[in-house]
């Protein structure tokens, strides 16, 4: 064999065997990767709160890394907690009330919708117009969920948390008052103890807003009525035109003007003591 043959052939076995030794360093490399993933998943599979450790560790690391890119925290689950509807998707009557008050209120529809379909949902249930409950929560609040009177009645229909605490116990507590959908089915339980008490829903109403002793409810209970027979009617699709909103009875302003005759009474003797009934009716 001649040099060059003798230089090509050593190129050969030099080459074959580093390709030999490569593929079994790999392979064992492959093998012990396989080994160390089937320790690991047993590991876990025999330890599910090393997994659950692992997970939450992992979660951590991603919701810091979006933070950081992001500058603010992330919340995936955000959108479930909002108490919003598509008006679109609610029946035909109560989508007409629901953009109806959100025009006339102007609020936006989606949340409206929530409230809309909610007051139908209890009013059913308790046999009362949800409309009448719709014209109440209109009256009081205006639709603010965080509104608050200067005697503490608070949120959508300004329940006097004080007094009713018990009613939101099933709730989590006091703090309940000021999410839509808790005030609401409180208030509507109020509503019932007063009617009931009175006899009737006009005098439910004074009782309502604390005037049931009275003489006078400040027109409470007709500026209810009123906005009723008005959501009645577009409930039943008739074309309403918008008026200014009612002045709020528990919310109104020093220096809003009132929408009825000036007032016999002091300003806060009746329309500032919403749902006062006592827990033990």
């Amino acid at each position: 064999m001649t040099a060059s043959g003798k230089i090509v052939s050593g190129v050969r076995t030099f080459a074959a065997d580093v390709t030999e030794g490569f593929l079994e360093i790999t392979h064992n490399s492959f093998a012990l990767i396989g080994l160390a993933v089937a320790f690991v998943v047993i590991a876990l599979t025999a330890r599910p709160d090393l997994r659950q450790a692992g997970e939450e560790q992992l979660m951590n690391w991603l919701q810091a890394r979006q933070v950081e890119m992001l500058g603010m925290p992330i919340e995936p689950e955000a959108s479930e907690r909002a108490t919003a509807v598509n008006p679109k998707d609610l029946p035909k009557e109560q989508a007409a009330v629901a953009f109806w008050l959100s025009k006339k209120y102007r609020v936006a529809p989606e949340p409206l919708s929530a409230l809309v379909a909610e007051a139908y949902e209890i009013g059913t249930r308790a046999k009362i117009d949800p409309t009448l409950i719709l014209a109440i929560m209109a009256i009081e609040s205006s639709f603010n969920p965080f509104a608050e009177s200067a005697v503490g009645a608070q949120g959508l229909m300004q329940v006097m948390t004080r007094v009713h605490t018990d009613k939101y116990q099933s709730f989590g507590g006091h703090f309940a008052a000021f999410d839509p959908v808790s005030n609401l089915r409180v208030g509507v339980k109020v509503l019932q103890e007063c009617i009931a008490r009175a006899g009737s829903l006009e005098g439910g109403l004074r009782f309502y807003v604390g005037a049931g002793n009275m003489a006078d409810d400040g027109g409470y209970a007709a500026k209810v009525m009123a906005e009723h027979l008005r959501l009645r009617q577009v409930a039943g699709g008739r074309a309403i035109p918008f008026n200014p909103p009612p002045s709020l009875s528990t919310q109104a302003p020093v220096q809003s003007i009132p929408a009825a005759a000036p007032r016999t009474t002091p300003p806060a003797a009746a329309s500032d003591k919403v749902a006062l009934l006592t827990p033990d009716l």
